[in-house]
């Protein structure tokens, strides 16, 4: 069960140009898990169950930074090869924010999303 609390990001809407393309890259980058709500959308679960969404059409991709989600990741530079491989762009490279280990890319509708490193 998530944690409930006063305050927290619960629940995201993804601009999306092909739901299930989008969706594929989150679980095939990030490792969210997908499912079907009673209405046929296509939803998500973080990969901590924690934060869930669905995807939308119809919506500009957020594509400047504005208000910017950062993914935390186990490794920036392998989640920056997977981004790649599976349908996104390198942005910003890591080394930007140093010291913080960090980079942005977009996923296949042009969102920028920001990845973040824990330091070991």
């Amino acid at each position: 069960m998530p944690t409930l609390g006063n305050g927290k990001i619960c629940y995201l809407e993804i601009p999306a140009v092909r739901v299930a393309e989008s969706a594929e890259f989150y679980r095939a980058v990030f490792g969210w898990r997908l499912r079907t709500r009673q209405d046929g959308a296509t939803a998500f679960d973080d990969a901590t169950g924690e934060v869930s969404g669905t995807w939308v059409t119809g919506r500009p991709p957020s594509t400047r930074a504005g208000l910017l989600v950062y993914v935390m990741v186990d490794s920036v530079a392998d989640t920056i090869e997977a981004v790649v491989a599976h349908g996104g762009r390198l942005v910003q490279p890591i080394g930007a924010d140093a010291p913080e280990i960090t980079a942005r890319c977009t996923d296949p509708a042009g969102n920028l999303i920001g990845l973040y490193q824990e330091p070991a």
